[in-house]
């Protein structure tokens, strides 16, 4: 299971749509009593520091639930002034807006995982919550994604599903054609599709894809294979999904082929990189602005694949179309 929710902040009166909101989505997850009354605490402390420290700001929500594991990524974007000394701002009592200044402090006791990156242009502050499992536990790559509909829509014509066996994680981004229903359900084909034939290569998964979207508008889609292990990674694109691999400084586009799955699809063909141990993959549909630049964040490629895409989020999304970017990280 995968789904987000993205809830603008706007005012204090925000941040309990943004806590509502949140709550349904770990009822979907099947969160504990006491965890979700743990990530309600952690929503409101983090929507409430965007409103009053920033003015505004979004607050995007994403459940995880695969293996034994299930996840809720709460990430509260702003384009404030940035926090000015972090050390001091984890501390109980200290705050520079008049408030009782307990809020970070909260967060990080309630989240397992609280990455905060900061600076002038704003703040992204992801604080994961996980019902069962350890996330350090796990091994090979480590995931994050956001994929939310057009303003006005309720169902998501992006979708992203994923599947790892051992060190191995194989990834779908797909954008149904247009928004609204008839492309949430495009995606939905195929994502269930990629998990029927998960244990295939990424072009075979393709293939499937294609056929199984013949009943349905259309969509496009890219397929990666990442092996940490074995140092590569093998990807696979048909229509308009950027994929790119960032690696010792320097970024290298993947190729996508023209055609819209369930109706034409001239060419399928695999292309293998390099997969170092510092690389990360980025992949978003084009609800998401392609001229963005890590280097433009310094110490951004650090973060976890969740904040990179928080961020992308924040400073690329296109606001007339769905919106998602997944982002896979070497190891956990």
């Amino acid at each position: 299971m995968f789904s987000s929710v993205c809830v603008p902040l706007t005012d204090l009166s925000s941040v309990g749509e943004a806590r509502r909101a949140g709550l349904r989505l770990s009822a979907a997850l099947g969160f504990s009593e006491v965890k979700s009354g743990e990530l309600g605490i952690i929503i409101t402390e983090a929507a409430r520091n965007a409103v009053v420290h920033a003015g505004s700001g979004q607050m995007v929500m994403s459940a995880f639930s695969y293996d034994h594991e299930r996840r809720m990524d709460v990430l509260a974007l702003d384009k404030g002034h940035g926090i000015q000394d972090l050390s001091r701002a984890m501390q109980d009592g200290f705050s520079t807006a008049g408030t009782p200044g307990s809020g970070l402090g909260a967060i990080q006791r309630l989240a397992s995982r609280l990455d905060l990156f900061s600076t002038s242009q704003g703040t992204a502050l992801l604080a994961q919550v996980i019902e069962s499992g350890s996330p350090s536990a796990k091994q090979g790559p480590a995931l994050g994604g956001i994929a939310v509909p057009v303003l006005g829509e309720t169902l998501c014509g992006d979708g992203l599903a994923w599947s790892q066996k051992g060190d191995v994680m194989k990834v779908i981004l797909v954008d149904g054609l247009g928004h609204g229903i008839d492309a949430a359900a495009a995606a939905d084909e195929a994502k269930k599709t990629f998990h029927q034939y998960s244990q295939y290569g990424p072009a075979e998964i393709m293939a499937r894809v294609h056929d199984a979207l013949k009943k349905t508008r259309g969509a496009a889609a890219a397929i990666a294979e990442v092996r940490p292990l074995a140092g590569r990674l093998t990807y696979v694109g048909i229509g308009n999904i950027s994929g790119s691999v960032l690696s010792d400084g320097r970024c290298r586009n993947l190729v996508s082929h023209n055609g819209t799955l369930g109706h034409v699809m001239a060419r399928l063909q695999e292309f293998t990189v390099e997969w170092p141990n510092d690389a990360i993959l980025i992949m978003h549909s084009d609800g998401i602005q392609s001229r963005w630049d890590l280097m433009q964040y310094p110490g951004l490629m650090a973060r976890s694949p969740a904040s990179i895409a928080g961020i992308l989020f924040r400073d690329f999304r296109r606001q007339r179309d769905d919106s998602s970017v997944v982002v896979v990280k070497g190891q956990n």
